[in-house]
């Protein structure tokens, strides 16, 4: 493969692209981007900068970390999407560069180039990265704790180790246990396949690195201790750590097999890489640093598949590995161009046809706001829509008729996704999804209305763009509601306030 020209600056280009010019294309997504903002609001608006509340209760699902970088963000940009999403889109970034600056330590410059765009362009690392959530945050201090893991273990130098620890202490302010587990568990599969464990209890006990941990980490769960007791026990260590891998919270469950049509999805469109990299898996047991990376993806992979709880974004831990493996198929073998092709004509084929796939499945759907939801999105998913999508299929299929050398078409295959997912897909699902509850909370606030009822639904971001707390009791007559159209018949009489996509405010004239 000829050598990728200014690779630095494509890949900059690349990371605008997809992580800084779609920050404020769509509002904030419920529930997980909602929740985090909502905590983040409440901590500047009651000053608290040590315990994390959400509309007015405690919440210990994540640590501190990222709220405070949303809070500094905030703070400099104001309340909008951009500042809110601001602090993942620049650790993504801080991800993709180490990704390529640290696969140059083992391999060409080309093949830590493509290495970085799988990840700045694959599907599943394009919707967390810039989402107002943990995810990027805690990918960005485990993939740096890992690589200074294994750069210590080629040099046995101490400052290497030492920010390992650094690192894992991030990622535990940002995640929690998580973020020790898996450098912890990885290093420790490595390391006895070297038959070294004896390296690995030095390390691993190292009093200094174990000092830089708890100087790093301890601090806030100390002062968070302090203010909340025991209920801090329970909620963050209990409940959001170890039930989670005990039990299914919140009916986030799924079979053994969970994850493996979640990495097929979640790594177009270089899912036939990923496929063909893991297939050379007998290999990597001949090269130490392929040895690591396998171990690590295996690892994440094995214990997330048998967790109780299973999120789709849990698997992506262990993606970075992934990616250098793939990137390292493509500078040693030779690939059909359509093999890169395909997976991109397939999720693009059903991008096209998603809102008829929809209607299809609607009778078999429980859910009565999904139901409504899929009846407006015909609207929502119009001609426009559909003409970018196939403007796109147009492209990719140029990209297969002419002559492009394999790098030219692994980067054309990058743009379409890049700004499929992002100035097409997501824009439009936040218009049906999210589009009315900023509205009828933009309306709210307008007309100054107090004390607002928040009824049968949990769509935090309401209260972000309302900037108050709302209150979740019976309505009484006279009392302003935010719901689901689904649940006016739990009213008499009402004045319509605001009405889109299955979501209404209305004030209650009778019950």
């Amino acid at each position: 493969m000829n050598q990728v020209r200014y690779p630095e600056l494509i890949l900059f280009f690349f990371i605008l692209l997809a992580f800084y010019f779609p920050l404020p294309l769509a509002p904030l997504f419920d529930l997980d981007e909602g929740a985090f903002s909502e905590a983040t609001r409440e901590m500047i608006a009651t000053r608290d900068y040590i315990t994390t509340h959400l509309n007015g209760g405690l919440r210990f699902d994540k640590p501190i970390l990222i709220y405070w970088l949303q809070m500094f963000s905030v703070k400099l940009f104001g309340l909008n999407e951009f500042a809110l999403r601001l602090p993942s889109a620049l650790a993504a970034t801080a991800w993709a560069y180490i990704i390529y600056y640290f696969t140059q330590n083992f391999y060409s410059r080309n093949t830590a180039f493509f290495a970085a765009l799988f990840m700045v362009a694959s599907l599943q690392v394009n919707l967390i990265a810039k989402a107002a959530i943990a995810d990027a945050l805690l990918n960005l201090f485990i993939v740096l704790s890992m690589f200074y893991m294994y750069r210590y273990y080629l040099t046995q130098s101490s400052k290497y180790l030492y920010y390992t620890f650094l690192f894992i202490g991030l990622g535990t302010l940002t995640k929690g246990p998580v973020a020790i587990m898996i450098p912890l568990v990885v290093s420790f599969l490595f390391y006895a396949f070297k038959k070294d464990l004896k390296a690995w209890m030095k390390a691993v006990f190292n009093p200094v690195g174990i000092l830089i941990f708890v100087l790093v980490a301890l601090p806030w769960y100390i002062a968070e201790y302090m203010a909340q007791g025991e209920a801090f026990i329970d909620g963050f260590f209990l409940k959001h750590n170890l039930s989670r891998f005990s039990n299914a919270m919140e009916s986030h469950s799924g079979s053994i097999f969970y994850f493996i049509p979640v990495l097929i999805v979640g790594m177009m469109p270089f899912t036939y890489l990923v496929i063909k990299a893991l297939k050379k898996a007998k290999l990597y047991f001949k090269e130490e640093f392929r040895l690591f990376l396998f171990i690590w993806f295996i690892f994440v992979f094995a214990f997330f598949s048998l967790s109780g709880t299973k999120l789709p974004h849990y698997v992506i831990y262990g993606y970075t590995p992934l990616f250098i493996l793939a990137a390292v198929i493509v500078e040693n073998e030779h690939i059909k161009k359509g093999w890169l092709l395909i997976p991109l004509l397939i999720l693009l084929g059903i991008l096209l046809f998603l809102p008829d796939i929809a209607l299809m499945l609607k009778a078999s759907i429980q859910d009565k706001l999904a139901v409504v939801l899929i009846e407006q999105s015909l609207d929502t998913f119009d001609f426009t829509y559909r003409a970018s999508i196939v403007t796109m299929i147009i492209l990719t299929l140029a990209i297969y008729a002419i002559k492009f050398q394999k790098h030219y078409v692994l980067m054309g295959v990058a743009v379409v996704m890049i700004v499929t997912v992002n100035y097409i897909v997501i824009p439009t699902y936040g218009k049906l999804m999210q589009q009315p509850i900023k509205e009828a909370a933009h309306l709210a606030k307008q007309k100054d209305l107090k004390n607002i009822i928040m009824y049968k639904i949990n769509t935090p971001s309401f209260n972000v763009y309302y900037e108050d707390l709302v209150r979740k009791i019976k309505p009484k007559i006279g009392d302003i509601v935010f719901t689901k159209v689904t649940k006016l018949k739990d009213f008499k009489t009402y004045e319509i306030l605001y009405r889109k996509n299955g979501f209404v405010l209305l004030k209650v004239e009778s019950l």
